[in-house]
């Protein structure tokens, strides 16, 4: 059996729990202002538009990361402007990682966390603006109390999808030791080269993880 080298093995995990961390609280802020929008307004183009949010979630994702690819590349003006003012491109970076994880986790924060909005009772909301609230008081005072469970629910899923998150990261962010080797893509290139024992404990790893998250999002405290 061949022996494990542990600063190899421990850093796809830091990696990923690093990239999850980050993605999982960004998109949870992009993915609660779309929901609490969405869920309050109704105007021309809104089934359009949120067609158009939840998209990544049926889209293959290495689709979604040649869409980045061409979006972040060196030839787009993104990245034009990065290497013009910080002479770094996005590509190929962990932050390109945090980006594909971001893009494919919103569709599960943004879906999750409208229901939890529109299951608000609206008189409620309505009673905290006729005593002078503004809009984000109503938000910050009732609504997000009311819908805690969701947006907990809507957390965990984001930080599990960006834990997981694959196909879009190993196109725009690679496979890079050391950089951007996160869990699923070690795992995968363990088992291409034949390291049966490594990609079992990569695996292994990523299913406590996992394991954790969804048991902390079914766990209902008692009463």
């Amino acid at each position: 059996m061949k022996q494990i080298n542990w600063t190899e093995f421990a850093y796809p995990i830091i990696l990923s729990l690093k990239v999850a961390v980050v993605s999982s609280l960004f998109v949870l802020l992009i993915g609660g202002l779309a929901a609490w929008g969405m869920s309050r307004r109704n105007f021309r183009g809104k089934t359009l538009l949120e067609t158009t949010f939840l998209l990544p979630l049926v889209l293959p994702p290495t689709v979604v990361g040649f869409i980045l690819l061409v979006l972040l590349g060196k030839k787009s003006w993104i990245g034009y402007l990065m290497e013009i003012f910080f002479n770094q491109s996005i590509i190929f970076t962990w932050g390109a990682a945090v980006i594909a994880s971001i893009v494919v986790a919103f569709p599960l924060v943004y879906q999750t966390m409208k229901t939890g909005f529109s299951s608000v009772n609206k008189d409620l909301e309505d009673a905290g603006r006729s005593t002078g609230a503004n809009e984000w008081q109503v938000l910050r005072y009732i609504t997000l109390p009311l819908a805690w469970r969701s947006v907990t629910t809507a957390y965990i899923l984001g930080f599990a999808r960006g834990l997981g998150e694959f196909g879009a990261t190993l196109m725009i962010a690679g496979n890079i030791p050391h950089k951007t080797q996160t869990l699923p893509t070690a795992i995968y290139i363990a088992v291409e080269s034949g390291d049966q024992t490594l990609a079992w404990c990569w695996a292994g790893a990523i299913i406590v993880i996992s394991f954790g998250l969804m048991f902390f999002a079914n766990h209902k405290p008692k009463n």
